[in-house]
């Protein structure tokens, strides 16, 4: 592919993980091709974004944050709300911020309402990067309208509708509030096709799915003890943590189990002390460089989040998933549909039922087999490489 001159390309994310995380290592690759990349980002993330070689842009977010997981609320209003807020008040700061230094391209996450406005105003080019799934063919009659619709007919929704509907006129676009939030003008997909559902609906003249983009470094190293036969991990993504019944469930379950080493993470909301007398092969941390365990386990035991279903497929680790919000239901039913998965709902996660389902899987040859296509599978996709040879044919275009 002929090299494209340096260009100054723009990033727009929110203050969480799982936004951010997925776009790290194809922004060190734009970098390490020579171009210039600016990360609007809240202070918290900063020097996340820095160590990849981007130049961060702090802006001041009022949504909630990791710390405080309790504040998205239980309503959809609840969950989509706060993005519009936000949105409205970012603006003008991120206006600011550049000032005089107008990208060449915008990549923005999903949740980045702001940059698909200034990308407009600007009239650069810009690429969504998804981290979940997509909208395919019929999503709107099968998805959109059954959700949406209801809410529409409230007071809190037609506020919502209206003043979103205002702000996307006000701003020069002639774009519906669906369009603007669930169908990007290009987007690269950063999961494996295969947790798409409808994947075969998907109009890849759009979205373009690249699977997990990960680099050679991981966020710190984990050693596998030299005695342990099996190893486990337990972790349910850095928000919806606050889950002590079940962390104890799983010392129940797997306290002293012969040959098994468990590694569990319980967040920052939990503390170690609540869970009472941690077993001789547990090892206990608020976090864990999720990849480099899974690059050595034989299990994992996880919430299904995006991040973690594609990291389970791309280390070909056997997963028990226990989804606790949002897409996780959907990713979890697309693991087990897959045959490399079983879907545990929070309310049955007893220590028994956790203990049988880790162990079949772990013992398991077909789940071996699916798990060894479906790794090869998402690694022909093209990951960290493929995304930045798609930023840069944007560019080109």
């Amino acid at each position: 592919m002929t090299p494209h001159k340096p260009a100054h390309i723009a990033m727009f994310s929110i203050a969480a993980s799982g936004h951010v995380n997925p776009s790290l290592e194809v922004i060190r690759e734009l970098v390490a091709r020579g171009h210039r990349v600016t990360y609007a980002i809240p202070e918290s993330f900063a020097d996340k974004v820095a160590a990849v070689g981007a130049e961060p842009k702090v802006w001041t977010s009022t949504l909630p944050t990791d710390e405080d997981p309790d504040a998205w609320g239980t309503e959809l209003i609840d969950n989509i709300e706060p993005f519009l807020t936000d949105a409205l008040q970012a603006l003008p700061q991120l206006e600011k911020l550049y000032e005089g230094d107008e990208p060449d391209l915008v990549l923005y996450d999903i949740t980045a309402y702001p940059a698909r406005v200034l990308a407009h105003r600007w009239g650069v080019p810009i690429v969504q990067f998804s981290p979940n799934l997509v909208a395919w063919k019929g999503y709107e009659e099968e998805v959109g309208k059954p959700l949406f619709d209801p809410l529409k007919e409230t007071e809190r929704g037609k506020k919502f509708f209206g003043t979103f509907a205002g702000w996307i006129a006000e701003n020069g676009m002639d774009l519906s509030v669906e369009n603007f939030m669930g169908r990007p003008d290009r987007c690269i997909v950063v999961i494996p096709k295969a947790l798409q559902p409808n994947a075969d609906r998907v109009d890849e003249s759009v979205y373009t799915f690249v699977g997990a983009c990960q680099g050679e470094r991981t966020e710190g190293e984990w050693q596998r003890p030299a005695d342990a036969d099996k190893v486990l991990l337990v972790s349910l993504g850095s928000t919806f943590t606050k889950q002590p019944g079940f962390y104890r469930e799983c010392i129940k379950a797997f306290g002293d189990l012969a040959g098994w080493h468990v590694v569990l993470q319980i967040g920052k909301h939990v503390d170690a002390a609540e869970l009472g007398a941690i077993p001789a092969n547990f090892e206990v941390h608020s976090w864990v460089p999720q990849l480099a365990i899974l690059r050595q386990a034989d299990a994992f035991l996880t919430h299904a989040g995006a991040g973690g279903s594609q990291e389970g497929l791309a280390t070909a680790t056997p997963m028990v998933a226990v989804p606790q919000a949002v897409d996780q239901f959907g990713n979890a039913d697309m693991l087990q549909a897959l045959g490399v998965a079983r879907h545990v709902p929070a309310e049955e996660a007893t220590a028994e039922v956790l203990r049988e389902a880790v162990l079949a899987l772990a013992a398991d040859p077909e789940v071996a087999r699916r798990l060894a296509e479906l790794q090869a599978q998402t690694a022909a996709e093209g990951g960290t490489k493929r995304a930045a040879d798609l930023v840069e044919a944007e560019l080109r275009g």
